[in-house]
């Protein structure tokens, strides 16, 4: 465990960190004392909960009722009588809701369209808010009756709390932007620009990484300067994360040395295909309207215990009465073959050990320890499938020995008070879609003469040329920043006031990929940037110029502003800034980073 910096903030504040899960969520906390080394603690009752401890873990369900309105939450919504009541006044439940957030540029399999849909007239933003705001009620009555003085300690600190969200590795700013407008909805900050940045994001597996270290884990195996690689199995995702202590470093400063990947192959896809495999057996037989709830026993029970293809695996589900041996049912419980099980978990393995051998090869270091952490991680099949797998490949697999479904939200709060990582990996090509000046000698030029077209300056330019401001796979430290110089022609003024540059995103093979038709499909716009441009349209002077227009030659007068939007990429969020010459001096000013909804199917 790393020696922790008293902290040196000018008054005491609150860090709360919510890990929003698929299936299971968790919150962490610290309170920061001016002069004292923070310590990081876990919410460890809610309402409702079976078992109390270190361990707690909170189902993500709730229950809505036929007029929208929140009616059980969390374990609450696990109880026999709350699942007698939503059937007989016919509840809406939402679970897994967490994927309907899902980036559209993450590839999917076809069972990921019989995930359960949200409840009606509902978005996943507003599902979000409503659980938070669950979240933040059960923060808020566990610290108040767990700290001496709790209601004073509470009251001090509310209304200035930092929260920090994790998600996933292939979560990017459009999901934050929906995190954040759900936080603002459950009203945990105004909706201002001070309460807007008291929320901070962290991915799962740099979240993973801070956790790891903390307990000691990564010590041994980064002596030697090598990598480590975290695989944080969560319910939804799986999240691959590469990192490297960086070299002559005074304190704790890590690297990341791979892009980091995501995937949707969680715990809850093995629950799924078990889900299609009962429906092919069952779904014409007296017992297909048990399905659903022999699906939940399976995650409950069998699919957390399971171990080996040899031995048979049972799925309890009824009383002794249930009973068809053509079926294998005998007792109020399902007979499956181990190998039927192994089945359910081995695309999920596979696409592990695929990601495994991915990250490693694109590193740009040698990988000699694997780190399991996440719910999934608690699966000893899963474990033992992925020793025997890598192990071979000289790599040694660890997990912790307990908590690992706590390692996010734990090392989210760490992430705020540690801040390990300095260096990320940029995952896709960014840059801008502008014109360039028409070259008459480059053939890629030539070939795309037919979209010619004249400026208001009178020059020859072509559009869709791609400008790269940042390379995909490049290291980038939290300072650094990328530049990319605008020159805009316009004959209003006042059309200048104001600008938007989009940055778009490739995703494909190409190193450098110059025109956006090279490789069609694989572009996307990743966000827009819109800064105030007055004060530079202010100091602008009419141009003049000749052109030809309909074969006559005519004065045109225009005007021509430049400037330069900076975008920091190095941080677990975009930031922009937008730069600007005045009187020989570089002045900046702030610019908004704004995200298009993504709706997904």
């Amino acid at each position: 465990m790393t020696a922790r910096s008293p902290y040196n903030g000018p008054s005491r504040k609150l860090v709360i960190a919510f890990d929003v899960g698929t299936t299971y969520s968790g919150v962490s906390y610290s309170i920061l004392d001016p002069g004292q080394v923070p310590d990081i603690k876990g919410v460890t009752r809610f309402p409702a909960q079976e078992r109390v401890g270190g361990d707690s873990k909170i189902p993500s369900i709730l229950y809505y009722d036929k007029d929208g309105e929140v009616r059980a939450v969390g374990a609450e919504a696990t109880r026999e009588e709350i699942l007698e009541m939503a059937e007989d006044e016919g509840w809406t439940k939402a679970e897994w809701f967490k994927m309907h957030m899902r980036p559209r540029s993450i590839p999917v399999s076809d069972i990921m369209h019989t995930m359960p849909p949200l409840p009606p007239r509902k978005t996943v933003v507003d599902v979000f808010a409503d659980y938070m705001t669950y979240l933040f009620n059960c923060t808020k009555t566990y610290i108040k009756d767990t700290h001496a003085s709790g209601g004073d300690l509470w009251a001090s600190l509310e209304s200035r709390i930092e929260y920090v969200l994790s998600h996933p590795n292939g979560w990017e700013g459009g999901q934050q932007g929906q995190m954040r407008e759900a936080a603002i909805q459950a009203r945990l900050v105004p909706n201002t620009h001070e309460g807007r940045a008291r929320i901070h994001f962290v991915t799962e597996g740099e979240a993973s990484l801070h956790f790891c270290i903390q307990n000691g884990l990564t010590t041994e195996a980064m002596k030697t300067g090598e990598g480590v690689l975290i695989v944080d199995a969560g319910g939804g995702t799986i999240d691959l994360s590469a990192y490297r202590q960086a070299p002559s470093a005074k304190s704790y400063s890590f690297e990341e040395i791979a892009p980091p990947q995501c995937h949707l192959q969680g715990s809850v896809f093995v629950t799924k295909r078990a889900e299609a495999f009962l429906r092919e057996l069952l779904g014409n037989t007296k017992f297909a309207g048990d399905i659903h709830n022999i699906r939940d026993a399976f995650d409950k029970n069998t699919k957390p215990t399971f171990r080996n293809v040899v031995e048979p695996q049972f799925i309890k589900f009824g009383s002794v009465r249930d009973r068809d041996p053509k079926l294998n049912i005998r007792g109020g419980q399902l007979r499956l073959l181990g190998t039927d099980v192994a089945g359910f978990f081995e695309p999920s393995i596979d696409c592990i050990v695929r990601a495994i051998q991915e990250q490693r090869a694109a590193s740009r270091h040698t990988i000699p320890s694997i780190f399991l952490v996440g719910g999934f991680a608690a699966s000893d099949y899963l474990f033992t499938k992925l020793k025997a797998s890598v192990e071979p490949l000289g790599v040694k697999t660890c997990r912790p020995d307990s908590h690992v479904n706590k390692a996010v939200a734990d090392g989210a709060v760490s992430f705020y008070l540690d801040h390990f990582v300095a260096v990320r990996v940029s995952r896709f090509t960014y840059g801008t879609t502008c014109s360039t000046t028409y070259n008459p000698s480059n053939l890629e030029h030539v070939l795309r003469s037919p979209t010619i077209f004249t400026s208001v300056s009178g020059g020859k330019r072509l559009p869709g040329h791609f400008s790269i401001i940042l390379p995909k796979n490049t290291q980038v430290s939290e300072t650094q920043e990328f530049r990319e110089s605008y020159c805009v022609e316009t004959i209003d003024r006042s059309s200048v006031e104001e600008v938007t540059s989009t940055i778009e995103c490739y995703r494909g093979t190409l190193d450098a990929p110059h025109w956006i038709d090279t490789d069609v499909g694989m572009f996307s716009t990743l966000c827009s940037v819109e800064a105030n441009t007055s004060q530079i349209s202010k100091q602008l002077q009419p141009i003049r110029s000749a052109t030809v227009l309909e074969g006559r030659r005519r004065l045109q007068v225009y005007y021509k502003i430049q400037f330069d939007i900076v975008l920091s990429f190095g941080l677990t969020e975009l930031k922009a800034q937008i730069a600007w010459m005045e009187d020989g001096e570089e002045k900046r000013g702030p610019a908004r980073v704004v995200y298009e909804p993504e709706v997904v199917a």
